[in-house]
């Protein structure tokens, strides 16, 4: 069993709710570039990833940087761009990007 703290746990669902277009508090990119965020399963799998990584890496607690780490590939098929995205270059990718620097861990 890999603890996670409560912080980590949060800052998990924070970033795959950031993600979701035209909801309360939605930023102005994901607003103008996503058609489709992730769901609360992503923030789940976000800390699951992390604690095998945290496991794998022979850690005894998983940390932002794992989250972090896992990000991409977790989120990366559960966001979807519209086309104004598309046609701006912008990818998932750079979504995710955006997201990793503009939500804070904001972890004690």
């Amino acid at each position: 069993k890999v603890p996670v703290a409560e912080d980590i746990s949060r800052y998990a669902v924070r970033l795959a709710a950031a993600s979701r277009p035209h909801q309360d508090g939605s930023l102005e990119y994901v607003n103008e570039w996503v058609n489709w965020g992730a769901g609360l399963r992503a923030a789940q799998f976000l800390v699951l990833g992390a604690k095998a990584r945290t496991l794998l890496l022979g850690n005894t607690h998983v940390t932002v940087e794992d989250i972090q780490a896992l990000a991409h590939p977790v989120l990366r098929h559960r966001i979807l761009v519209n086309y104004r995205a598309e046609a701006e270059g912008i990818t998932t990718e750079k979504v995710i990007e955006h997201l990793l620097e503009t939500i804070s861990p904001e972890v004690k």
